[in-house]
């Protein structure tokens, strides 16, 4: 692969393209990495991965994997949730002394669902140059993937483990009008799924696995559905769970309650066109139902 990958960037160099930038000195490179296919690391972030003097990784077994699958040799040090502050700031110094260094997780963009996020914010308090390059997300892949509405959506990440404080987590999100990301572990998807159906309602959900490797799969429909699926057939690999946007329902209400209400909105001044349209939008029904319904009521 790294053969393969070295003729390609002599291809595009004599094709004159502008193929990759310089690595600077003291500068931070956040970058994205494949989320379970190799091939989908970009060639601008194996270039920088090979000329910073460091690499801090979440997994340094893991991520040593990778850089061997590309014949990378630059040395690595861990940086993960457990000793991320400490670890920025020694980051920080290495930077300050001139060295350039990569930030990767295991998979994905680090400081999204990952650690990466206190070394970004000293970096940016102490003016200490920093540059992300772009990745692989699992969550904008699983969005496409679901075919779940996209013009408006929330990425969460993961929830709390445990059920309750997952559940009131839930609350505040049960009647937000987008489509819902959220990461889940495989033994708490069920238990999810559970808890989602409690608070969300039987809503159309999708759940995306193991999103660009050999058995990734979509599974959609409503929430019992799928925690019966899943009850049946044990989930495995990294989980996508997508919710659906909240549409309220209609109130419930039949023609005399349309037409009292156009009646009181037309003795408060409202002209009965405009009356019968509010009425027609409240209960989810067509003016021409509304109008019907005042008409036969004169008659």
């Amino acid at each position: 692969m790294s053969l393969l990958y070295g003729l390609f960037t002599q291809r595009l160099s004599k094709m004159g393209a502008v193929l990759l930038a310089t690595v600077q000195r003291g500068t931070l490179y956040i970058c994205g990495t494949p989320i379970g296919n190799l091939g989908d690391i970009t060639l601008r972030a194996l270039e920088v991965l090979k000329d910073v003097d460091l690499i801090a990784a979440e997994d340094t077994r893991h991520s040593r994997k990778l850089l061997d699958h590309f014949g990378i040799t630059t040395p690595l040090t861990s940086y993960h949730e457990h000793n991320e502050k400490g670890k920025a700031l020694e980051l920080v110094k290495r930077l300050e002394q001139g060295e350039a260094i990569a930030l990767i997780s295991d998979a994905g963009m680090p400081g999204i669902s990952d650690p990466g996020q206190e070394v970004i914010q000293l970096c940016l308090e102490k003016g200490i140059p920093l540059d992300v390059l772009p990745g692989a997300n699992a969550g904008l892949t699983a969005l496409l993937l679901s075919g779940m509405p996209n013009d408006h959506f929330l990425f969460h990440g993961f929830l709390p483990s445990q059920s309750g404080a997952r559940k009131k987590e839930l609350q505040s999100y049960a009647q937000l009008p987008f489509t819902q990301i959220f990461y889940e572990a495989p033994h708490r998807l069920v238990a999810t799924l559970g808890d989602l159906l409690e608070i969300f309602g039987d809503r159309e959900t999708a759940v995306v696995r193991e999103i660009t490797k050999l058995h990734q799969s979509v599974h959609k429909g409503a929430l019992s559905t799928l925690i019966h699926e899943f009850k049946v057939t044990s989930p495995r690999g990294e989980i996508c769970v997508l919710t659906s946007p909240y549409v309220p329902a209609p109130p419930v209400g039949g023609e005399q309650e349309w037409r009292e209400e156009v009646g009181a909105l037309t003795e408060q001044g409202m002209k009965p066109n405009d009356a019968m349209k509010m009425v027609a939008q409240k209960y989810g029904v067509s003016k021409r139902e509304v109008y019907q319904a005042v008409l036969s009521n004169k008659d």
